[in-house]
């Protein structure tokens, strides 16, 4: 089986969630594949090497500015020329399915070529009557047309009762550790602003991430770094809990690992919005809509959730996959929720509630 796989690539959760089914599909010897990621410049993406010889795009994406979306410098800066001779100039004749995780251009390529599409992207859990907070209309019309599959599988902490996938999350539990530092990965906002919010409390150490630092350096209380996959994630297995915005991957990966999450989501995004209700519905995290001293102050107190169990490997979907039989998606769904699955009776007595 030859696969597009297409990533939507502004923010690093979606290639993230790539990593993991790069790993798996690279170790069938009957799948061949080749990405595509949008959303990003070319110089900014980082940790590459399992995604082989990739392609990347311009595509669509959107702008932000001290932790909200910039609506209208979105619309300027669209380039809808260019995506259109991206999409007319991409040849997909040689494939028999894309795989796409919310990105426009391999979409809007394989609908106009008739080629087999499957997304596999949380975005697409948003087309079910999932928990959501600021959806508007125009929100509803982006997610139809930003990147339009036949196939859609949405990604969520929870099925809801719709065709929905659990996360694939590598890491596990058994090997994370409580720890004291407390991890801060807050892309969108400003970094003076982050700086004045932590450094009220001087004797918590936070360890924080940002795009825009290009050296590593210490402020105080404050430990800054540069974007590494690796590093990340050995702070994220030994920290005492993460401060962050409302993505998804990292929000699934605290679901996973036990890590107490306060989450900010980026003014705008009905998407983060929308994970913040649910991660309140079962009880996993508390949030704040600005950088908030008082918040964080109450949150640090905290004690560490349980762990939920989520599928480790993607191969169940994988085999799914190679059926060729992919309006029938019923049978995926049981077997992961219920065989690979494993809520604790805290987020199920919440979530029934």
């Amino acid at each position: 089986m030859k696969i597009l796989y297409g990533v939507q690539g502004t923010g690093n959760g979606h290639i993230a969630r790539a990593r993991v089914m790069a790993k798996a599909l690279s170790k069938r010897d009957d799948i061949e594949v080749d990405f595509i990621f949008t959303g990003r410049d070319p110089n900014k993406y980082f940790d590459m090497e399992v995604f082989g010889n990739y392609r990347t795009f311009r595509g669509l994406t959107f702008i932000t500015e001290n932790g909200a979306v910039n609506k209208w410098k979105t619309i300027k800066s669209a380039g809808v020329k260019q995506f259109i001779r991206d999409v007319k100039n991409l040849d997909v004749g040689k494939y028999d399915v894309l795989l796409n995780d919310f990105e426009p251009v391999t979409a809007w390529a394989a609908k106009t070529s008739d080629l087999a599409s499957i997304s596999i992207s949380h975005q697409a859990a948003f087309s079910h009557a999932v928990p959501k907070q600021g959806e508007t209309l125009v929100d509803r019309l982006l997610m139809r047309v930003f990147a339009p599959c036949e196939i859609n599988l949405g990604v969520h902490w929870y099925h809801f009762g719709f065709p929905i996938l659990p996360p694939f999350i590598e890491e596990r539990f058994e090997d994370a550790s409580v720890g004291k530092d407390i991890l801060v990965y807050l892309p969108f906002e400003n970094i003076n602003a982050i700086t004045e919010m932590l450094q009220q409390f001087s004797d918590q150490h936070f360890v924080c991430y940002h795009p825009n630092v290009e050296a590593n350096f210490d402020d105080k209380n404050i430990s800054w770094f540069a974007p590494s996959k690796s590093k990340f994630q050995n702070a994220l297995n030994n920290c005492g809990g993460v401060i962050a915005n409302g993505g998804f991957e990292l929000s699934s990966e605290c679901l996973q690992l036990g890590k107490k999450l306060l989450i900010k989501p980026l003014r705008g995004q009905y998407e983060q919005s929308s994970n913040r209700v649910t991660l309140e519905k079962m009880q996993r995290c508390i949030s704040m809509d600005s950088l908030d001293v008082a918040t964080v102050e109450k949150w640090i107190q905290l004690s560490s959730p349980e762990p939920i169990h989520y599928p480790h490997t993607p191969d169940t979907f994988i085999d799914w996959l190679l059926e060729e039989n992919w309006e029938a998606t019923q049978s995926l769904i049981d077997k992961l929720w219920q065989e690979e699955t494993n809520l604790p009776p805290s987020v199920q007595n919440a979530l029934a509630s």
